[in-house]
């Protein structure tokens, strides 16, 4: 009777037996089954996922050269009977022309993934076998499956085999064992299958190739492939070997970044910790009521917020203190509020400039200022009242070139603002508390921070050929053999950006100044002259604030693409045979997780009157705000590749911040 298929079925033969593994290579796995087969002298037949074996070629070669055969389990695994016309050729054309590539052979034997059965009996289970055989390809069934994937235990791998072989007969033949070399966890198999293959041969089987069952030639099998094929192999290498080099980078890339973070986290958290020990020991110097500093506040239309400025400078205690306002060619009202609101104090000096940059004013500032301590402040910080003079009593050591202080978010009023916050705690501060403790700070912020003015005209004032004025000075007057200290109870609360545009607006800036103080200074790197800065300060900067920002997005597309093929994984094998990779990516993810919140408490703990709150918003931290850094770097480096300067780039300042008046 006419029926749409007519299925034929060779292969039989008495005490006969292939042994073949699906869904391989693994670099774990398989060369333990390689090892096995070679030591008991037993060949097989290894059906193998091209996705798998584009950065395994080596063991490819191996396959070929120990005498067993390969045949193809399509690229990507897929269920062939669900997929179109256009992907099943895409599956076997892609493995064909990598194998042809990576070893000079062509391939002939075929397994479609979830075949399972030598006897298919609709039409959606033999559709796989005839787009196969349609390409030139002779489909490999089995009969003998022990279940393997799913992890049954080494002893029911054992006794499985063994039986379904048993009952083999002709009208159902078992001479195909299927096993796997990979998928997930394959010790079972691994440690199953030297007990098989002995007690299957003292039971008076052998063992042979896949061919042999099916009447061809190990060359029939694996077809040594044309001369004029080879031209187009030598493209296909180039092409595989590119796509190898570049998964097994992504690997690398992102095994590394995940490693260096965590232990930057644990050395930061040691750090600070052991800093703040010390700090417990340290006897703070007396606060002098009348040491006398100068604060400069440049200003760039900073009408909004100026007054408010100089009067939270000017309520300090404990300190004598006198204003200089520079006004660097505001279009505001800047100069006019200023004058009008501190006409009567002459502790408030008021210079109007034409418009020249941040650093020339603030040189204009140094030439004028009275007092051998000076103070740079951002026209949006708020000072609490003892923070000068905190800042102040350190400056009794005559080695003493800065002291960095404690910045916080003052304007905390939505989310983007508390991320920074949240940053400013547990990455800024923390960083900052011990890399002072190695004496390798490599920036005292604009927001908080003040210098000895000896030291400052010592490196000739204030550079002005990068944007990051206050980190080119703090390298070099370290680098001319001043120290620089860190002190946490001096607190300045500073306005924040609260959009997006804005933030990556003034991230920009800090990353672009960055770039060009890590140029300017390079020759520092790895000197011994301060050996804190060139082994650990500029170095760490190199790696984390530009190269693992830049490759970060990098990293995070990795973890994507991992939840998207561990998710296409699951649904298509199952949690038995999938579990392995979700469990692995949830672990590593798991670890930095943890050692993150680890770090960040740690940096809450070691801050005062902070509201622990926010740590809660260092998961979602990760995955939105970040982005926003990573896309700035990238836009500076990008910049500092085209050379162009960037202009001050200040905020539209919005006057929110305002220091807690009963700060101690």
């Amino acid at each position: 009777m006419p029926s749409p298929y007519v299925v034929q079925r060779t292969g039989y033969s008495p005490r006969a037996l292939a042994l073949t593994f699906d869904d391989g290579p693994d670099a774990e796995w398989t060369p333990q089954i390689l090892d096995i087969l070679k030591r008991k002298h037993v060949p097989a037949t290894f059906f193998v996922v091209g996705e798998n074996a584009l950065t395994q070629r080596s063991l490819l070669e191996r396959m070929v050269a120990e005498g067993h055969e390969v045949g193809s389990h399509t690229y990507t695994h897929p269920n062939l009977a669900t997929v179109s016309g256009r992907q099943v050729g895409f599956e076997l054309n892609t493995t064909q022309r990598l194998f042809q590539a990576f070893t000079g052979r062509s391939l002939r034997l075929f397994r479609a993934p979830y075949f399972g059965d030598a006897e298919p009996s609709t039409a959606d289970e033999i559709k796989p076998a005839l787009e196969a055989q349609q390409r030139g390809y002779v489909s490999v069934g089995l009969h003998v499956d022990p279940d393997d994937w799913k992890r049954p235990g080494t002893a029911a791998i054992i006794d499985r085999t063994i039986a379904q072989v048993v009952e083999g007969s002709p009208e159902r033949s078992a001479n195909i064992i299927l096993l796997h070399d990979a998928g997930g966890n394959r010790a079972q198999t691994v440690a199953a299958l030297p007990v098989i293959i002995d007690r299957l041969q003292a039971m008076g089987y052998h063992f042979v190739p896949v061919s042999a069952l099916a009447g061809l030639t190990r060359d029939a099998a694996m077809p040594v492939i044309s001369s004029s094929d080879r031209v187009a192999a030598v493209a296909d290498l180039a092409l595989f070997s590119t796509l190898g080099g570049l998964v097994i980078g992504l690997r690398w890339i992102f095994g590394i970044a995940i490693t260096i973070g965590i232990l930057r986290a644990l050395a930061l958290s040691a750090l600070a910790l052991i800093q703040a020990r010390r700090e417990l020991r340290t006897v703070f110097p007396a606060i002098d009521p009348a040491r006398f500093v100068t604060v400069m506040i440049p200003a760039f239309n900073e009408e909004r917020v100026i007054v408010r400025a100089v009067e939270g400078v000017l309520a300090s205690t404990d300190v004598v203190v006198e204003v200089i306002v520079i006004d660097d060619g505001s279009s505001d009202g800047t100069s006019q509020a200023v004058a009008t609101a501190f006409a009567g104090d002459a502790r408030v000096r008021l210079m109007t400039l034409a418009n020249g940059g941040k650093a020339r004013a603030l040189n204009r500032g140094l030439a004028a200022a009275r007092g051998d301590i000076v103070i740079a402040l951002d026209a949006d910080t708020q000072f609490e009242p003892l923070t000068i003079a905190r800042l102040a009593r350190w400056f009794d050591d005559p080695a003493l070139g800065a002291v960095a202080g404690n910045a916080k978010v003052g304007n905390r009023v939505n989310l983007i603002t508390r991320w920074q916050a949240l940053e400013y705690i547990t990455a800024q501060n923390l960083e900052r508390r011990a890399l002072a403790r190695l004496n390798a700070m490599t920036v005292v912020p604009g927001a908080v921070g003040a210098w000895r003015l000896a030291a400052i005209r010592a490196v000739g004032g204030y550079p002005d050929d990068t944007l990051a004025e206050d980190q080119d000075l703090t390298i070099a007057i370290q680098r001319a053999g001043w120290t620089v200290q860190y002190d946490q109870f001096a607190i300045a609360w500073t306005e924040a950006p609260e959009t997006l545009r804005a933030l990556a607006k003034q991230r920009f800036r800090w990353a672009f100044g960055t770039l060009q103080c890590l140029w300017k200074h390079r020759s520092a790197i790895g000197r011994s002259q301060p050996r804190g800065l060139g082994w650990v300060g500029l170095p760490q900067a190199i790696v984390f604030q530009i190269l693992l920002a830049a490759i970060s997005p990098i990293i995070d597309l990795a973890l994507l693409v991992s939840v998207a093929t561990t998710y296409v994984a699951v649904s298509a094998h199952g949690w038995a045979q999938s579990s392995h990779d979700l469990q692995t990516m949830l672990t590593y993810w798991l670890v930095f997780t943890a050692i993150d919140l680890l770090a960040a408490t740690i940096a809450f703990a070691l801050e005062r009157r902070e509201r622990w709150r926010l740590l809660w918003l260092l998961i979602p931290q990760r995955i939105g705000y970040r982005q926003v850094m990573y896309y700035v770097v990238l836009k500076a480096l990008a910049q500092a590749l085209r050379g162009p300067m960037v202009g001050w780039g200040k905020l539209a300042r919005t006057g929110r911040v305002t220091a807690p008046s009963g700060a101690e």
